[in-house]
């Protein structure tokens, strides 16, 4: 199998462990959780506004919810200037780069990750759940590829409905 073949595959593993959600950040999905408690939008509010994250809300017009909308940050994962590395170097960077997605997945850091597949100069995406730009910006460039300049971050606000999943 060829090495970009095997990149591309763990990459979309990679993509695949991403979309799976882990029991802590069921908290504050709408699925009942294990233990059947609903937290209440007034808790989840308070909750995230006392971690620094910006929110507001509204109130669904249809079903009477309240939705709340956090502001997370959107990593675009862009060509970078240093291409060059030998094979076997960049092997080695492409398995700490998807270590460190991982890590950051695991740490509740990150909710969503995955390379695009059309070889265009992005990349990938991060989709970063921390309270600000200047987090999101560390976590982003402590990625090994980015250091070793294979990759450079493009950072944005991305406002979302907190709570809903990907369909």
């Amino acid at each position: 199998m060829k090495k970009t073949t095997k990149l591309f595959f763990l990459s979309t593993i990679l993509l695949f462990l991403f979309n799976c959600k882990s029991e802590v950040q069921r908290e504050y999905i709408k699925e009942p959780c294990p233990e059947d408690v609903k937290l209440s939008a007034e808790k989840i509010k308070k909750d995230l506004v006392e971690k620094g994250f910006e929110i507001f809300d509204y109130v669904d017009e249809k079903t009477g919810d309240t939705i709340i909308m956090q502001q997370y940050f959107i990593a675009f994962l862009k060509t970078g200037k240093n291409r060059s590395q030998p094979e076997d170097e960049l092997e080695n960077l492409q398995a700490k780069h998807l270590a460190h997605l991982s890590k950051m997945y695991e740490l509740g850091y990150a909710d969503i990750s995955g390379p695009f597949g059309d070889n265009g100069d992005i990349r990938g995406i991060t989709i970063y759940n921390v309270p600000t730009l200047k987090m999101a910006d560390s976590l982003a460039n402590s990625d090994p590829m980015v250091k070793a300049g294979r990759l450079e971050i493009e950072l944005h606000p991305w406002w979302a409905v907190k709570g809903f999943m990907l369909r």
